[in-house]
């Protein structure tokens, strides 16, 4: 089974048990139902807040490390080089 297959069959589940819970056909146990009539609602509000925190610090950590990798520093520069040369050699001014 492909990533994207595991990925979309796993969201379909969870989906599909939340809107069974949101929409009370399924209890939740352990929980009592005011608390659930709070929770519910904005469970999807505060997945998609901390899916985005979690995509910033990725991203803010990888800018903050990408100096302590030299090899891909070098290789990157090297490619912007190229890149450039090839754009002056068509008449583009880079700089």
């Amino acid at each position: 089974m492909t990533r994207a297959t595991r990925l979309l069959v796993t969201s379909t589940i969870l989906t599909t048990l939340y809107l069974l819970a949101f929409f009370s056909v399924l209890p939740v146990p352990f929980i009592e139902d005011s608390v659930t009539e709070q929770i519910l609602p904005v469970l999807p509000w505060w997945l998609l807040v901390s899916f985005g925190s979690y995509s910033l610090w990725s991203l803010g950590w990888g800018l903050w490390t990408f100096r302590d990798c030299p090899d891909a520093y070098e290789e990157l520069l090297k490619e912007i080089t190229m890149a450039k040369d090839d754009l002056r050699t068509k008449g583009v001014p880079v700089d």
